[in-house]
C-alpha cells in the first residue's frame, strides 16, 4: 500500500515537471527566433568544438583505437561529453547556433527531473513542484540556458549525480523479519549505523540489497559523465562523497563503503580514456586557464576577504533578490512549521490543499519531524557549503562558475517560501511575481527593457546586429575557392573575435579558420609573414592584453606594400572592419587544359645563388588531377654534385630536403571533381643547411598520403649554387621545414625543447588543424623506413609522433634513437618521458638508469626519476630524487 502511495505521488507531480520544461523550451525558442546576436568568445569556441566532433562522426571507425584517440584529441582541455551529445542534434537539425543549443533542452529536462526527484526524496511533493518551477526563474540558469556553454550542462549533470548519490545515501535496508514475510504493514527505517541514511524519518519504499547496488552504479555512471562534462564538477561533488566515505568508515558500514568505492571506480572507467589521452595538456594548461586568467582579469587574491565573499555577493543576482530574500527569510523565521506537512492533492479532478496533523499529539513526534527536516537541510548544506568553499578556492572567478549550486539552492528556497503561513503568503507569491517580471525583462531586447528593471545577469535579445563574420568568410572563399584559409584576426570584441569568425568558417565546410595574432611583440614579424589574410578594425578593438604588439602588427599590415586592402565593412559601432590580402599569394590554383594521370613538375624557379643556413626563394609549378594533387606529398631532395675538392675537416652537406605537401596541404577536398586537371603554383622558401656548399641538383618523388604509393617525378635540368656570399630575399619558410629544423636541435635537451614548443605554439596558430605535423610525420616515416640509421629522420619523426600524441610509435622511434645516439643521455630521457606519459613506469626506469649512468649530474633526469619512483610506489626514491633535482 505504501509503495503504491509513493508511486502515485511521483506520478502526480510529473505533469508539473513536463509543463515547466515545455514553458522553458517555448521561451528559449522564441528568444532565439528574435535574437540576432553573434556568439562571443567562449560560446563560439564551444560551438566550433561541437562542429569538429560532428565532422569526426561522419565517418566513424567504432572499433579503431587510433580513431578514438583522434576523437579524444579534438578537445584536449575541455572534456567531450557535451560535444558528443550535441553531435546527433547537429546531424538531425542542421548546423548553426540555434540548432546546436537545442541540446540544452535535453539538459534542462535532466536538471528539472533531478531537482524534482531530489526534492521528493528529501522533503515532499509540494517542495518538489515549487523547486522545479523556481529553476525556470533563476537568472543564473535562464541566462546560460540561452548560450552554448558547458556551464548549463554541468549544472544538470552535477544535479543528477547529487540526486543519485542521495538516493543511495538515503537507501534503507529491509529488516530480516520483513524479508521473511510477504506482508509489510509499514515501512521500517533502520538506524544510521546500518543504512548511513541522511534522512531517516520520512517514509521510503522497502528496497532490496540489489537496488542499493544499482543506485551506487547509477551514481558512478553519472559521476563519470559529470567529469566528462567539465573538471570543476569535482568541486561540487567532492564534499558529499568524502562526507559519506568518512561516515561509512566511522560506522564500519563496509558494504556501503564498498558500494561507494564501486561507484567511484565506474566513474573512473568512464572518463579514463579521455583523461589518459590528454592528462599532460590538462595539467600544463591548468595554470594558464586559472592563474594567468585570474591575473589578466583582475580577480581578487586568495589572501583577501574579497576572494571568499565574491560568490556570496553574486548569489542574490544569480537567484534574483526577491526569491533569495523571501526564501532565506522563510527558512530562518518559520522553520518550526516544517512539522506541518502541506500537500496539494487531486481529488475528483480538483486540486485541494490538505494539512497533515497526524501524530501531533504523540510524544516525540515533533522531535522526529524536526530531526528529519534538519537532516535533509543539513545534507543540502553539506553540498552547498563545500562547493562554495572549493569554488572560492579557485583563483579564477566568474559568476557562471558557481551555477551548478543553483538547482540545489532552489530546493532550499522553495522550502523557505512554503514555510510562510497563509496569512503571509503575499511574500511567497510576491517573490514569484517579481522574479517572473525580472526574468521576462532580462530576456527582452534592451530597447524594450526599462533601466530600473535591467539586471546584471541578463541575456537581452538583439534585434539587429551584423558584424559581417559571414561576409568576411564569403569574401575569402570567393577569392580562394579551392584553398583552406586561415585569417589572422586582430580585434577581440564579444561581437567580433577570432572564435566567432572561426565558427562562421566551420559552417562553410571548414574552409576558413580564424586565429588571433598580434599578442606578443617578439612574434609580430612572424605573424605578419605567416598568413595571407588579416582582419583589422579601427576604433576600439576589445580585450587586447598587449596593446604594443597589437599596434605593431596593425601597422605592419596596413603600411606594408605586400598587402592590399581587399574589402571594407561598416560595423554597428560606427567603425570599419578591414580585410587585407597578401598581394602575391604563395599558392595559386588554376585549371589545366591537359589531364594527367600523375603529378608533373612543369617549372621551377630559383635564384642563381643562395646562402647556406638562410631561406632562399623557390617557385614550383605542378600539374595533375585534383585527387592526385590534394593527396600528394612531395619528396624533394637537393643532391650535391661531386667535385675534385680535397677532403676537409667539415665536409659540406651532400644533400638537403624541401619536402612538403602540394599547396602546403591547403587544397579544399570537395571544391572540385577528383579527375579535373589543375595547375598549382607554389611561391615558397627552402632552407639549405648551414654546411651546404657547392652545386646541387634536384630530384623529386611523389608520395600519396592515403595509399602510400610513390613514383618519381621528372625534374628540369637545374643547378643551384650555395655560396656564403649570396644574398636573397625569401618569404616565410613553410611549416614542415620549420618543424624539421626544430627537430634537429632535440639532442640538446631541455634548452632546445623550450624553443621548440614555443615555436610549435606559434605554428599551431597559423595551421589550426596542425596538418603540417601530419605531413612531417608521413614524410619522415617514409624516409626513415628507407634509411633506418638516419638520426635526423629519427628525431624529426619522434617529434611529430609526440606532437600528435601517437604514444606507441613515439616509444618505438625513441627506442631506435637510443641505439643510434647511444652516448647521449638526452635520448634516454626522451624515451623515459614518453613511457611515463603512457604510465609505463618500469620501462621508463630502465631508460633513466641508462641516462643517469651517462650523466648523473643532469637535473632533468632526477626529476623524471622522481616521477618514475612515484608511479612505482617507491616514495623514498621519489623524495630523494626530488631533492636532488631542486
Amino acid at each position: 500500500m505504501f509503495a503504491k502511495q509513493q508511486s502515485s505521488a511521483w506520478r502526480n507531480g510529473i505533469p508539473i515537471v513536463v509543463t515547466v520544461w515545455a514553458i522553458g523550451f517555448v521561451v528559449d525558442r522564441v528568444w532565439f527566433w528574435v535574437d540576432r546576436s553573434v556568439p562571443a568568445w567562449d560560446q563560439a569556441e564551444y560551438l566550433t568544438g561541437a562542429m569538429n566532433f560532428w565532422r569526426a562522426f561522419q565517418q566513424p571507425s567504432w572499433f579503431s583505437q587510433e580513431w578514438w584517440t583522434s576523437v579524444w584529441l579534438l578537445t584536449s582541455k575541455i572534456p567531450p561529453l557535451v560535444y558528443l551529445i550535441t553531435t546527433p542534434f547537429i546531424q538531425i537539425f542542421g548546423t548553426g547556433e540555434t540548432q546546436s543549443t537545442l541540446v540544452n533542452s535535453l539538459f534542462s529536462a535532466i536538471l528539472l527531473a533531478s531537482v524534482y526527484g531530489l526534492s521528493i526524496r528529501l522533503f515532499n511533493l509540494q517542495v518538489a513542484r515549487w523547486a522545479t518551477a523556481l529553476c525556470l526563474l533563476l537568472p543564473g540558469l535562464s541566462v546560460i540556458r540561452l548560450d552554448y556553454l558547458i556551464d548549463f550542462p554541468l549544472s544538470a549533470i552535477v544535479t543528477l549525480t547529487f540526486f543519485l548519490l542521495t538516493l543511495w545515501a538515503t537507501d534503507t535496508v529491509r529488516p530480516v523479519a520483513d524479508q521473511q514475510s510477504q506482508v509489510v504493514t509499514q515501512p521500517s527505517v533502520v538506524s544510521v549505523t546500518q543504512s548511513i541514511a541522511i534522512v531517516q524519518s520520512f517514509p521510503l519504499p522497502q528496497i532490496s540489497a540489489l537496488r542499493s547496488w544499482l543506485y551506487a552504479a547509477g551514481f558512478g555512471v553519472s559521476f563519470g559523465l559529470s567529469l566528462l562534462t567539465k573538471q570543476p564538477a569535482l568541486f561540487f561533488l567532492f564534499t558529499p562523497i568524502v562526507w559519506l566515505s568518512v561516515v561509512s568508515l566511522r560506522k564500519r558500514a563496509w558494504r556501503r563503503f564498498i558500494q561507494l568505492a564501486v561507484g567511484i571506480a565506474i566513474a573512473i572507467a568512464i572518463c579514463l580514456p579521455w583523461y589518459r589521452t590528454n592528462w599532460l595538456i590538462i595539467l600544463t594548461a591548468g595554470k594558464r586557464a586559472t592563474v594567468d586568467s585570474a591575473i589578466a582579469e583582475g580577480d581578487p587574491a586568495l589572501t583577501s576577504i574579497e576572494a571568499w565573499i565574491y560568490y556570496f555577493k553574486a548569489l542574490p543576482g544569480l537567484v534574483s533578490v526577491p526569491l533569495f530574500a523571501a526564501g532565506i527569510a522563510g527558512l530562518l523565521l518559520y522553520w518550526k512549521r516544517s512539522v506541518i506537512e502541506q500537500q496539494w492533492s487531486q481529488v475528483e479532478g480538483r486540486w485541494l490543499k490538505t494539512l497533515d496533523y497526524r501524530g501531533m499529539g504523540r510524544r516525540g513526534y515533533r522531535r522526529e519531524i524536526y530531526q528529519a527536516w534538519f537532516q535533509s537541510v543539513r545534507w543540502l548544506l553539506i553540498f552547498l557549503i563545500g562547493a562554495y568553499l572549493l569554488c572560492s578556492l579557485n583563483v579564477n572567478k566568474d559568476d557562471r562558475y558557481i551555477t551548478p549550486l543553483l538547482p540545489v539552492l532552489a530546493i532550499l528556497l522553495a522550502q523557505g517560501l512554503l514555510l510562510f503561513p497563509d496569512r503571509l503568503k503575499i511574500f511567497r507569491w510576491g517573490a514569484i511575481a517579481l522574479s517572473s517580471i525580472l526574468m521576462m525583462f532580462s530576456l527582452l531586447p534592451l530597447e524594450l527593457s526599462p533601466k530600473f528593471l535591467q539586471l546584471p545577469h541578463a541575456r537581452h535579445a538583439v534585434l539587429a546586429s551584423d558584424w559581417h563574420q559571414a561576409d568576411v568568410v564569403n569574401a575569402v572563399i570567393e577569392a580562394d575557392p579551392a584553398l583552406v584559409t586561415t585569417i589572422g584576426v586582430l580585434p577581440s570584441l564579444p561581437e567580433f573575435n577570432q572564435h566567432n569568425l572561426n565558427y562562421q568558417g566551420t559552417l562553410r565546410n571548414f574552409q576558413v579558420y580564424g586565429r588571433q595574432v598580434g599578442t606578443n611583440v617578439k612574434q609580430v614579424e612572424q605573424d605578419a609573414r605567416s598568413l595571407n589574410w588579416y582582419v583589422t578594425k579601427d576604433g576600439a578593438s576589445g580585450a587586447i592584453r598587449r596593446p604594443q604588439a597589437y599596434a605593431a602588427l596593425n601597422t605592419a599590415i596596413a603600411e606594408n606594400p605586400d598587402f592590399q586592402l581587399h574589402r571594407i565593412w561598416k560595423l554597428p559601432d560606427q567603425t570599419q572592419l578591414q580585410l587585407y590580402r597578401r598581394a602575391i599569394a604563395p599558392i595559386r590554383v588554376a585549371p589545366h587544359p591537359q589531364p594527367t594521370q600523375q603529378v608533373k613538375l612543369e617549372q621551377i624557379r630559383i635564384p642563381n645563388q643562395a646562402a647556406p643556413g638562410k631561406p632562399m626563394p623557390v617557385t614550383y609549378r605542378w600539374s595533375g588531377s585534383w585527387k592526385q594533387l590534394r593527396s600528394g606529398l612531395l619528396l624533394l631532395t637537393w643532391n650535391r654534385i661531386a667535385d675534385d675538392a680535397k677532403t676537409v675537416a667539415n665536409p659540406p652537406a651532400t644533400r638537403w630536403f624541401h619536402d612538403h605537401a602540394i599547396a602546403l596541404g591547403n587544397l579544399q577536398p570537395s571544391s572540385h571533381p577528383e579527375q579535373a586537371a589543375f595547375q598549382i603554383t607554389e611561391r615558397l622558401a627552402a632552407l639549405p643547411p648551414p654546411n651546404a656548399q657547392g652545386t646541387y641538383t634536384l630530384t623529386a618523388a611523389y608520395l600519396n598520403r592515403e595509399t602510400k604509393a610513390t613514383y618519381a617525378i621528372d625534374v628540369p635540368d637545374i643547378r643551384l649554387t650555395i655560396s656564403p656570399t649570396a644574398t636573397t630575399e625569401a618569404p616565410e619558410l613553410d611549416f614542415v621545414t620549420q618543424l624539421r629544423s626544430l627537430a634537429t636541435t632535440m639532442p640538446q635537451g631541455i634548452k632546445a625543447l623550450d624553443r621548440i614548443f614555443e615555436k610549435v605554439g606559434q605554428l599551431n596558430q597559423y595551421d589550426p588543424v596542425q596538418d603540417y605535423v601530419t605531413q612531417a610525420r608521413q614524410i619522415l616515416e617514409y624516409r626513415f623506413n628507407q634509411e633506418p640509421d638516419n638520426l635526423e629522420f629519427a628525431y624529426g619523426l619522434a617529434l611529430a609522433n609526440v606532437l600528435k600524441r601517437r604514444v606507441q610509435p613515439a616509444i618505438e622511434t625513441f627506442e631506435r634513437i637510443t641505439q643510434l645516439d647511444a652516448k647521449n643521455p638526452i635520448a634516454y630521457a626522451y624515451l623515459a618521458f614518453v613511457n611515463l606519459y603512457d604510465f609505463r613506469a618500469s620501462a621508463a626506469q630502465k631508460a633513466l638508469n641508462s641516462a643517469i649512468a651517462l650523466n648523473p649530474a643532469l637535473k632533468e633526469l632526477r626529476s623524471l626519476n622522481a616521477v618514475a619512483g612515484l608511479m612505482q610506489g617507491n616514495l623514498v626514491q621519489a623524495w630523494q630524487e626530488y631533492q636532488r633535482s631542486s
